[in-house]
């Protein structure tokens, strides 16, 4: 597992959704964007800015609860992702025992924050979410096979 941090909160700029960027703690190269609901999205800023509501909002109330029955966040895991969805746990400490609840990740990555926990994403997790790219060898490739095939009248075409 790489323990993460939130980045930061930024606007799809196709779709206007929000997505919630998580870097790793230990290598800024390594980014794991996932696009979240609105709502979602303002808790997180909201949280990163210590900007507290008037009144308990839908996380503020889940950690109250959470507290109040004795309980910590401990952390929580991005454990998967399919079909473009991502998957997450939290991870409850109360006494002696831990409660691991399925979690959709904006929900625990507003959870964690509020309880100082550490978030940690699952490496097959990073790996399934990287977006293919041509490999660099196989351009240099090309082209040295393109090079190596071009003709003096090839260059004549492009003049005319």
């Amino acid at each position: 597992m790489i323990e993460m941090v939130v980045h930061g909160v930024t606007l799809d700029p196709v779709s206007q959704m929000p997505i919630v960027v998580l870097r790793a703690k230990d290598n800024e190269e390594i980014l794991l964007p996932i696009w979240i609901g609105i709502f979602e999205a303002d808790s997180i800023v909201r949280e990163l800015q210590k900007v507290e509501p008037p009144r308990p909002m839908t996380y503020e109330l889940l950690k109250s609860i959470i507290q109040q029955m004795g309980g910590v966040v401990e952390k929580i895991v991005i454990t998967d992702l399919r079909d473009s969805t991502y998957y997450a746990e939290i991870h409850i400490a109360y006494g002696t025992n831990t409660l691991i609840v399925d979690s959709r990740p904006s929900d625990a990555i507003n959870l964690a924050l509020r309880f100082e926990a550490p978030i940690y994403v699952e490496q097959e997790v990073l790996e399934k979410s990287k977006v293919p790219k041509p490999e660099e060898d196989e351009e240099k490739e090309r082209l040295k096979e393109w090079l190596e095939n071009i003709k003096p009248e090839d260059f004549e075409k492009g003049l005319s």
